[in-house]
């Protein structure tokens, strides 16, 4: 298994337990996440985002994709996802990360199909909005 491989896989670990600061060893400093929920934004930020609307998740691997003599590679997985009202949404996810020349992620594209993400998503930050709550 190739080093990038060995990341995308240490990814996954990370992102299923939510933790941040693991996230974050594994991306360059100038890290940045583009998300078609959450935008283009540095890495860390977008976690933050990501798991302050998040109750939990459950990620099942289904395939690394890499190019040979490349810095990318595609990250196929599931993802069941627990929104903090409870509210939860499944669906197909494939992140094409792009890597530095010292193997740490400078970005991560993340493909999915929103069209149930982001009404759940929008429904939580309004509810966010009508108790004062930051969303």
């Amino acid at each position: 298994m190739s080093r990038k491989s060995e990341i995308a896989r240490q990814y996954l670990k990370y992102l299923e337990a939510a933790d941040l600061q693991a996230l974050q060893t594994l991306f360059a400093v100038n890290g940045t996440v583009d998300s078609p929920l959450y935008g283009h934004m540095e890495a860390s930020r977008f976690y933050e985002r990501l798991f302050a609307d998040s109750e939990g998740g459950v990620l099942t691997l289904n395939g690394i994709f890499e190019e040979t003599r490349s810095n990318r590679l595609a990250l196929y997985f599931s993802y069941k996802w627990t929104l903090v009202n409870n509210q939860v949404v499944e669906f197909d996810v494939v992140d094409i990360i792009t890597f530095n020349e010292a193997d740490k992620i400078l970005n991560l594209r993340i493909i999915y199909d929103t069209v149930q993400s982001r009404e759940l998503v929008d429904a939580l930050r309004q509810a966010g909005a009508n108790h004062g709550k930051p969303g």
